[in-house]
C-alpha cells in the first residue's frame, strides 16, 4: 500500500488539549506502521526541474508531498509541530532546537531594527537576557518591563504604532504569577501589539491562544518532554505568522537556523500522548506538598497558585482546562541563600528527596535557588523588582515513589533546618 497520512487537523478549536491531541492522528509509517517513518534526509528530490522551481516560488510544498531541505521543512518535525498545535489550539506550530531559539526567532520576526517590547519583569532569565541585553545592542530592539499583573502599566507602557510585542509568561518562572491573558490580549490588540505567551510552566493547564494571545512559545525541554534528556522549542500561532518565520528568503526559521533533529522529533512525538497524565501527576502531588507544609510550618513561606491566599488563585482556576490543577512547580522561601542552599544539601543528600538542578518537568523532583541560577543574570534591583528573594527555592515536582514516601523524605531534611 502507499504512504497515507491521517488527517491532522483538529475538529474543533473548542476541544480541550487532551481532546484535540486525541483528534490530531499522526502520519503513518513509510510501510503503514502505525508510528511514523524518521525522515532523516537533510535534502529532499524532485520529480522534475518544474517542480524544483515551484518548489522554491512558494507554489508547493509539503501538502502537495514536496519538500527543500530539513532546515526549511521536515515531515518528522511538522508531525510533531501539528500535534503541539493541537494541544495549544493554534492554527499551526514549527518545533525548534530549543526554547530560547523558539523565543528569540518570535521576537525578531515581529520586531523590526527600532522596535520597542513590553515584558514582563518577572520573567525566566535567559528571556530577560536577551531582551535586556541582546536584542538592544545587537537589533536596536527596546524593553519595557512592567508588573504584569498592574494592568494599567501595561496599558500605558505600550505605545500605539511603535510597541510591537507584549511578552510575558503564562505562569511566570520563578515567582509563579499568573497573567491574566484574556485582559491583557484585549488591552494589547486594542493599540495593535501582538501577544506572544511563554506557556512552558503550564502546557495542558492553561490554553493562551484560545485566551487571546497571537502565539504561544513553548521550552520542550520541560514538560512536554518529561525526561530532562533533550534540548527542543517550539512556536505555536497562526499560519500567517508561522509561515512566514520559514520563508525560504526571509524567515528567520530558515535564515537563522534553529532547526530541530527529526529523530529528536520522533522521540518526542512519542511523549505527547501521555503528556496529560504526566501534568495530572505533577500538580496533584504538588497540590498536596504545598497543603502538607503549611500544615508543618504556617510560617514557611509558600508560593503556589493553587493555595486560596494566592493573589491570583481565582484567576488561574477560571482560565484553566479542566481537572489538570494549578501547576507542578511551588516555592518556598527561606528568606537567606545560605539557608535555601542548607535545605537542597540535606534533601538531595541525606534524604534523597530529589535533586538540585535548574530545569523543570522531570519525573524526579528538581531544586534550586532561582536569585543564583535561572535568574543570576538579573542584576540586585532586577531581582527585588522581581521578587526574587536571594532564599527562594524553586521546586520542580515529581512524581516517582508514594507521596508518603517523599513527604516523609522532606521532613525528615526540614526538622534538620
Amino acid at each position: 500500500m502507499d504512504r497515507k497520512t491521517v488527517n491532522v487537523e483538529m475538529e474543533s478549536k473548542k476541544e480541550v488539549p487532551a481532546e484535540a491531541l486525541a483528534a490530531a492522528r499522526h502520519e503513518l509509517g513509510e510501510h503503514n506502521g502505525i508510528n511514523m517513518s524518521i525522515e532523516a534526509s537533510n535534502t529532499f528530490t524532485f520529480k522534475d526541474s518544474d517542480a524544483m522551481n515551484r518548489a522554491f516560488l512558494g507554489e508547493v510544498g509539503p501538502k502537495t508531498g514536496i519538500y527543500i531541505y530539513s532546515r526549511h521543512l521536515n515531515p518528522t518535525i511538522l508531525n510533531l509541530g501539528r500535534q503541539i498545535a493541537a494541544m495549544e489550539g493554534t492554527e499551526t506550530a514549527y518545533c525548534t532546537a530549543s526554547g530560547m531559539s523558539a523565543i528569540s526567532s518570535v521576537l525578531l520576526q515581529l520586531c523590526n531594527t527600532g522596535g520597542h517590547v513590553v515584558a514582563a519583569k518577572t520573567l525566566y532569565g535567559g528571556s530577560h537576557a536577551l531582551l535586556t541585553h541582546f536584542l538592544p545592542q545587537k537589533c536596536n530592539i527596546t524593553t519595557t518591563f512592567v508588573d504584569i499583573v498592574d494592568l494599567e502599566e501595561v496599558d500605558k507602557a505600550m505605545i500605539e504604532g511603535r510597541t510591537s510585542v507584549l511578552y510575558f509568561e503564562s505562569i511566570s518562572n520563578p515567582t509563579l504569577i499568573v497573567a491574566n491573558i484574556p485582559e491583557l490580549s484585549k488591552i494589547a490588540h486594542a493599540k495593535g501589539v501582538k501577544v506572544v505567551v511563554d506557556n512552558t510552566f503550564a502546557p495542558m493547564i492553561l490554553s493562551p491562544a484560545k485566551l487571546g494571545a497571537d502565539v504561544v512559545v513553548h521550552s520542550i525541554s520541560k514538560y512536554i518532554s518529561g525526561e530532562a534528556d533533550i534540548i527542543a522549542g517550539a512556536v505555536c500561532g497562526p499560519a500567517d505568522i508561522v509561515d512566514q518565520m520559514r520563508d525560504p528568503h526571509e524567515g528567520p526559521f530558515m535564515l537563522l537556523g534553529p532547526t530541530m533533529n527529526p529523530k529528536l522529533a520522533f522521540e518526542i512525538s512519542g511523549r505527547i500522548p501521555h503528556l496529560s497524565m504526566r501534568m495530572k501527576k505533577h500538580c496533584k502531588r504538588a497540590m498536596k506538598y504545598v497543603t502538607k507544609m503549611k500544615e508543618l510550618d504556617p510560617n514557611l513561606d509558600v508560593l503556589y497558585p493553587g493555595l486560596k491566599e494566592h493573589p491570583q488563585h481565582s484567576l488561574l482556576k477560571s482560565m484553566s482546562n479542566k481537572d489538570y490543577g494549578f501547576g507542578g512547580v511551588f516555592c518556598i522561601d527561606m528568606k537567606t541563600e545560605g539557608r535555601a542552599y542548607r535545605l537542597m544539601d540535606k534533601l538531595q543528600n541525606n534524604s534523597k528527596f530529589g535533586f538540585m538542578g535548574v530545569s523543570l518537568g522531570y519525573y524526579e523532583t528538581l531544586m534550586s535557588c532561582s536569585s543564583s541560577s535561572t535568574n543570576s543574570m538579573l542584576d540586585s534591583k532586577e531581582k527585588e523588582r522581581a521578587g526574587i528573594s536571594p532564599g527562594l527555592v524553586r521546586f520542580s515536582v515529581g512524581y516517582v515513589g508514594t507521596f508518603e514516601q517523599k513527604w516523609s523524605q522532606f521532613t525528615r531534611a526540614y526538622s534538620e533546618m
